[in-house]
C-alpha cells in the first residue's frame, strides 16, 4: 500500500487514536530524540506516525525509516506566498531525494525558532514540485492559522501548484489557538468541497502524550 493509499483509509475518528501525522523531534524545534519519538509512538500503539521537522530530513537519514511499519516519512517547510506564511508537509517522501535536498536546511538555526525560520521561508511551489519529485503528496499544515482573505482561493492557489492535501484534524493548542484566522469547520468544508486529502496531527514538539 502506497503513502496516498494509506492515507485515505484515515478517518476523524483515528486522529489521534491510531494516527499521529505531525510531530517534531530535535532536529528541528522539538525537544525529544527522534528515535525516542519513534518508541513513544509504538508504546502507545499508533498505526501511522510521521515526524514533520522543519526543513530537513537529517532524522530520516540517523534512522532505519524503511523497517519501521508505521513511520511515514515526512518534512515541513517553512514558505510564504504574498504576504501569507504558510508550511506544506510532504508525507511519504524519499529523503535522499536530491531535488528535495536542495530545499533543506543548511544550518540548524534554519530549522529551530519560528521568528528565524521566517528568514528562510520558501515559495510554495519549487517546494511542492520538489516533494512530489520526492515521490511525496504535499498538504497544507494547520490552514486556519494562515491569514489570507479568502481561504478557499488560497488553497485553490495552491492547488494549482500541486498541492493534495490539507491537514483539517488538528487540535489548534498553544499558539495556534490565539494565532487563528479561520474556523476549522471552514478548513473541512472547502477541502472536501476541492476533494483533497484530508489529514491530521497534534503538532507534539515534547514527549507523545499517553492521553
Amino acid at each position: 500500500m502506497n503513502t496516498l493509499e494509506r492515507l485515505k483509509i484515515l478517518r476523524e475518528e483515528d486522529y489521534f487514536g491510531v494516527a499521529n501525522l505531525h510531530v517534531h523531534s530535535n532536529f528541528s524545534d522539538g525537544e525529544e530524540d527522534f528515535a525516542a519519538l519513534v518508541e513513544q509512538a509504538q508504546k502507545l500503539g499508533l498505526k501511522y506516525f510521521s515526524i514533520t521537522d522543519h526543513n530537513t530530513v537529517e532524522g530520516y537519514k540517523n534512522f532505519d525509516y524503511k523497517n519501521c511499519e508505521i513511520l511515514i516519512p515526512a518534512v515541513e517547510f517553512d514558505c510564504i506566498l504574498g504576504h501569507v506564511l504558510l508550511h506544506i508537509i510532504g508525507y511519504g517522501i524519499d529523503p535522499e531525494n536530491a531535488q528535495l535536498q536542495a530545499l533543506c536546511a543548511k544550518d540548524k538555526k534554519q530549522t529551530s525558532k519560528d521568528i528565524t525560520r521566517l528568514f528562510y521561508s520558501r515559495h510554495p511551489k519549487p517546494v511542492i514540485e520538489a516533494i512530489r519529485a520526492a515521490g511525496g503528496i504535499a498538504v497544507l499544515a494547520h490552514p486556519c492559522c494562515c491569514w489570507a482573505l479568502s481561504l478557499r482561493r488560497f488553497i485553490k492557489r495552491l492547488v494549482s501548484f500541486g498541492l493534495e492535501g490539507v491537514e483539517v484534524y488538528y487540535p489548534y493548542e498553544r499558539l495556534r489557538g490565539i494565532v487563528k484566522f479561520h474556523s476549522r469547520f471552514k478548513a473541512v468544508k472547502i477541502t472536501e468541497e476541492l476533494g483533497l486529502l484530508k489529514t491530521g496531527g497534534d503538532d507534539c514538539h515534547t514527549r507523545l502524550s499517553e492521553e
